[in-house]
């Protein structure tokens, strides 16, 4: 057990390093991740697919991560492995499709493993779906993983993988890096080779990347998995802290113009201090001035018009209508919404977004960056955003919870969430940043300096397998 914690404690780069020097095999450390899946899964249920012995069959590339064990979240196609989306409508669904993305984390040498939770089509905050049941927080276990990476969160947060795919549409991979105390990136928009998503409003907002420990392991998957013929810098290897001081715009007040729960507050007024510390210059600036509630809407008809695509899809293959049952009430709703508006909703949603891109970026022009809490709320409770709630509710209980994440998206721009504290209470709660589009390795600098700063490599979870398995 002592061996396995100890594997279990080393990032993504620590591991691989230890495969190419000979003093640990590719093998044994897919049999250590089968130990550790096996003791801490079934409580935490991050993996609802796993299949190890497909991947003994598939020897690691010799890449930078061979042999480190990974998992893909089940929005993307993976070949082999089931495909579902997070929906009872794909449960059956097991796919043969590689794509540009799948295949860059097969030349990365990274050993996938099997897929991890995800929301139903990865619209809601929290991993707690109809298919595969609840998520739960390493951290404490009556509180949600959020989403929709809330699975690749939980699994690494435990120790299971050292790092883990996850995309982001909305904070789909800052909001459960945030409340699962670890670094979660999201690059700028077009910024990794496709995942294959298709071609849709909602697609367009999507980033892929990954949930890790260290800003490293981060670091070298973009670098592995980045698009050189994007139009955009490439970024490489971002390795150095950054060594110029940065002016950085902030503010506290989300996009439906609320202000953060106290203990949000105090990580945030922390933050500020750190980066001061560090040397920054931080002003306090006015938020972009953008309606909230009608961006949210707008963002929403995106994902209806995205899931009335799948069922229009499955209805075609069928010949049959798909069964309500067949999809959570929450996407069922964002299906009826859509339909109800027809294309000049979708053209009005545009318009609002273009708007909000304008005005964002009009606000932070002068700055190398901007500072906000990456949630307005600690951690929540199983339940709070449940996909069975009223869509109103849960679009209410959203947007006072997610207020500062999705408008990165709109826009194209890299965003970080950074895990520098953790409540009174145990909790994480991270903070968050965001630069201009193109502008990666100025925020991976940043967040060496802030991992150099501000240790969190060795701060485990409760629900973690060094905090419950080291000798």
């Amino acid at each position: 057990m002592a061996k396995l914690a100890a594997l279990a404690r080393l990032d993504g780069v620590a591991q691989a390093e230890l495969v190419a020097k000979g003093e640990v095999s590719a093998e044994e450390l897919l049999d250590a991740c089968v130990e550790r899946m096996a003791a801490l899964n079934p409580l935490l249920n991050a993996a609802p697919v796993l299949d190890f012995e497909r991947a003994r069959t598939r020897p690691a590339a010799p890449g930078p991560f061979s042999g480190v064990p990974f998992l893909i979240k089940d929005v993307t196609p993976y070949p082999g492995l089931r495909w579902s989306l997070g929906s009872r409508l794909f449960a059956g669904n097991i796919t043969d499709q590689a794509t540009p993305y799948s295949e860059r984390l097969d030349e990365a040498g990274l050993v996938t493993v099997g897929k991890s939770a995800t929301s139903e089509f990865g619209m809601l905050g929290s991993t707690e779906t109809l298919l595969d049941g609840i998520t739960h927080n390493p951290w404490e276990l009556s509180t949600s993983a959020a989403g929709s990476s809330g699975g690749a969160a939980a699994a690494v947060a435990a120790g299971l993988v050292p790092l883990a795919h996850a995309s982001d549409g909305g904070g789909s991979v800052r909001i459960p890096a945030s409340v699962c105390g670890l670094f979660g990136f999201k690059p700028s928009r077009g910024r990794c080779v496709s995942a294959n998503l298709g071609e849709s409003d909602f697609g367009a907002l999507v980033s892929e990347h990954c949930v890790s420990r260290s800003v490293r392991d981060s670091a070298l998957l973009l670098s592995l998995t980045e698009d050189r013929d994007a139009g955009l810098p490439p970024v490489g290897y971002v390795r150095e802290p950054l060594s110029r001081r940065l002016r950085i715009g902030t503010w506290t007040r989300t996009m439906t113009d609320e202000e953060p729960e106290p203990a949000v507050r105090r990580a945030y007024d922390e933050a500020v201090a750190l980066c001061l510390a560090l040397g920054h210059d931080v002003e306090p600036i006015s938020p972009p001035v953008v309606d909230g509630a009608t961006l949210g809407e707008a963002f929403f008809l995106f994902g209806g018009a995205a899931v009335a695509g799948a069922v229009q899809m499955v209805e075609h293959l069928r010949g049959k209508p798909v069964a309500p049952n067949e999809l959570e009430p929450f996407s069922q709703a964002l299906t009826e919404v859509f339909r109800r508006g027809g294309s000049n909703a979708l053209t009005e949603a545009r318009r609002v977004f273009a708007d909000s891109v304008e005005r964002y970026l009009s606000a932070v022009r002068e700055y190398d960056a901007v500072l906000t809490p990456t949630l307005a709320v600690v951690p929540w409770r199983i339940g709070h955003l449940s996909p069975v709630l009223p869509r109103e509710a849960l679009m209410r209980r959203m947007a006072t919870a997610v207020g500062y994440t999705p408008i990165q998206n709109i826009v194209g721009c890299p965003a970080m969430s950074v895990p520098l504290h953790v409540s009174d209470d145990g909790l994480p709660i991270g903070t968050h940043f965001a630069a201009a589009p193109g502008a990666e390795a100025l925020l991976l600098g940043l967040a060496y300096q802030l991992e150099a700063a501000r240790p969190w490599h060795d701060r485990w979870a409760p629900y973690s397998y060094p905090r419950l398995f080291d000798a």
